[in-house]
């Protein structure tokens, strides 16, 4: 993994940086590419967008948001290390295709048909997701025993799933969020909403391969993108 020089603008300290490296949904190990001999700013105010940077997975030409290297000095700064932007797809040779194929949503599934139950309530809505997770063949699912400040209701062997029973859409906020601590803990996450999600939201679970699932309160979780299509067609 590159590592470049960086020199806190407060105290002046070196220091030595090397991004940490994330898995592409492709399996590839991949970092943000740092720009060597570019400044390091303190961050003083943070934005959602800032937070975020565009990276190329280096093995499947794939592009995708992800967090913002930052490096925390001892003496209580927190620098944001600047990273090298992505080439402009006019500019360079893309990927040989998608990274996935979606197949539709009428190929055969290899398994018996999934039992519906009406929902009435979160406490439906939570026990169906479970319940799919299982049929789609997810092992050892099982409820957080407590609220989760990062919002995980469910947990799988190699996935997270979070269950939205508001009244709104689920939004871009909500999607980003579990695919953050999904990516933290270098596992898949799928994402059950009653309301159904915003167009952002919706927008952004695709880019980044994340299945997303409308419950219909008659009780079968329906997708709603390409990869919760492919979810739905290949099960685990």
């Amino acid at each position: 993994m590159e590592s470049v020089p960086v020199r806190c603008p407060a105290c002046r300290r070196d220091h030595t940086y090397s991004p940490p490296a994330y898995p592409c949904p492709c399996g590839a190990p991949t970092a943000p590419p740092l720009l060597p001999g570019a400044r390091a700013e303190p961050i003083t105010h943070r934005t959602w967008n800032d937070d975020w940077v565009t990276v190329r997975c280096p093995a499947c030409g794939r592009r995708d948001q992800w967090p913002q290297p930052e490096l925390c000095c001892p003496c209580g700064t927190v620098l944001r290390v600047p990273v090298r932007p992505v080439t402009a797809p006019d500019d360079e040779p893309g990927p040989a295709g998608p990274s996935h194929i979606p197949l539709p949503r009428t190929a055969p599934a290899p398994r018996p048909a999934f039992r519906a139950v009406a929902i009435h309530g979160a406490g439906d809505a939570l026990e169906t997701a479970a319940r799919y997770l299982r049929w789609l063949g997810y092992r050892d699912v099982v409820q957080s025993s407590k609220p989760s400040p990062a919002r995980i209701d469910l947990r799988a062997t190699g996935l997270i799933a979070q269950v939205d029973t508001v009244a709104r859409p689920t939004a871009l906020r909500d999607v980003e969020c579990l695919w953050l601590n999904a990516l933290s803990a270098s596992v898949t996450c799928v994402f059950f909403s009653l309301p159904g999600y915003a167009p952002d939201a919706s927008a952004r679970a695709e880019g980044l391969g994340m299945p997303l699932f409308v419950l219909d309160p008659a009780g079968t979780p329906q997708p709603v993108n390409s990869p919760a299509d492919e979810l739905l067609s290949t099960g685990t």
